[in-house]
């Protein structure tokens, strides 16, 4: 049997978490089983690398829905015969979107009897009265990408039956990170410093969510105990959104105002290969006060650097507390600085952590069995 065309569709064109994962999925694929293609608004990093793995990337111009469409005003939309004949110029066989497409693709999919699952990776999409139809009977599945965003989508009293809504926990493309996959050299040579000073790093989008502020709490804490410490941050406002750069510019620019803290601490901006930026890593940190899944914890577990994160959402799923790294309170620096600093304190301890976390991705959160469990998920879907 040939492969069939199976099309992500997303309004997303920088690299976030979720493009990571989706990158993740459309690498792990039977290529054999399916095609992937990806159509996005414009160009953008995201689109780039998924051409890079092969993928059949194409541009439709459209704007994202908010999250008060009414579909069935939406799907009279332009956009919609536009996607149709997208969907029937390359013989799809499913769609797999984000949500702000839902509204256009669903109605442009029904016409020709093409399913589509929404890989619901957020826990910020409400879903209102009228659209409840809509999310039950046109979208063919949704699936969360942790339990955590099942529940907060669902909300209390549910607003859709439970097993509407299944989950599916994404994996890590264990080809690439894998313990010394890489070597933090050119990281720890940025920040000019050497093999035996410790150093905590956060990789993390400019985003409120994140939690930079507990992380900066927390590393004036570190310092008081491991005065030769410094720490990395890796991340930027990859999606351009005027209220995350706000926000990122008060995060500089406390650190710049701030004597102890422009010392220690360095941005890195956005770096090419965070796997870098882990490797040259002591601990990793996770400060955010909710988390979908948080594809930076998977990547640290699976290259042996024992992490600190928020017991909020995706982390309190994946990692395993005091074995694999610790979880902590959200938007308590005293407790991640705690954890850090008996990390940094204990080489033994981060190296067992390191070893345990690594073989505990490749047994539970490898990218090949995410891919092959939706690849389940597609083949019922049509």
């Amino acid at each position: 049997m040939a492969a069939r065309n199976l099309l992500f569709i997303t309004t997303y064109t920088g690299i976030g978490g979720g493009e990571s994962l989706t990158l993740n999925l459309m690498n792990a694929l039977d290529r054999a089983q399916f095609t992937p293609h990806l159509l996005t608004p414009q160009t953008g990093k995201f689109p780039e690398a998924a051409a890079q793995l092969g993928v059949r990337v194409a541009h439709l111009p459209f704007r994202g829905s908010s999250t008060f469409f009414v579909p069935s005003l939406w799907a009279r939309l332009p956009i919609v015969p536009k996607l149709r004949a997208h969907l029937t110029h390359n013989a799809i066989h499913a769609v797999i979107s984000d949500y702000h497409s839902l509204p256009f693709i669903v109605p442009a999919a029904r016409r020709l009897n093409i399913p589509v699952i929404w890989n619901a990776m957020g826990w910020w999409f409400p879903l209102h009265a009228w659209q409840r139809h809509f999310f039950q009977q046109q979208v063919s599945r949704i699936v969360a990408i942790s339990s955590a965003v099942k529940e907060k989508l669902l909300g209390t009293p549910p607003k859709l039956p439970p097993d509407r809504i299944s989950v599916q926990i994404p994996g890590v493309d264990t080809a690439q990170h894998y313990p010394n996959a890489v070597s933090g050299a050119a990281v720890r040579a940025h920040l000019n410093i050497g093999a035996e000073t410790p150093l905590v790093a956060m990789i993390a989008r400019f985003q409120d969510v994140k939690g930079h502020d507990y992380f900066l709490d927390a590393a004036h804490l570190i310092r008081r105990a491991v005065p030769n410490v410094r720490f990395a941050i890796a991340g930027e406002n990859v999606f351009g959104v005027s209220k995350d750069e706000a926000y990122k510019q008060r995060i500089l620019a406390r650190v710049r105002q701030d004597d102890a803290l422009r010392e220690a601490v360095t941005f890195l901006g956005f770096w090419g290969d965070s796997r870098e930026v882990i490797a040259a890593a002591d601990v990793m940190v996770c400060s955010s006060w909710f988390e979908s899944l948080s594809m930076v914890a998977l990547e640290s577990m699976a290259m042996a650097r024992p992490i600190v994160s928020t017991r909020v959402g995706g982390p309190a799923e994946t990692l395993r507390d005091g074995e694999t790294g610790y979880l902590v309170p959200p938007r308590d620096a005293a407790a991640l600085a705690e954890r850090t600093i008996a990390l940094l304190n204990d080489v033994a301890l981060r190296q067992a952590m390191g070893e345990r976390g690594a073989a505990h991705v490749r047994e539970h959160f490898s990218a090949a069995r995410y891919a092959a469990a939706i690849a389940d998920l597609v083949e019922a879907a049509g």
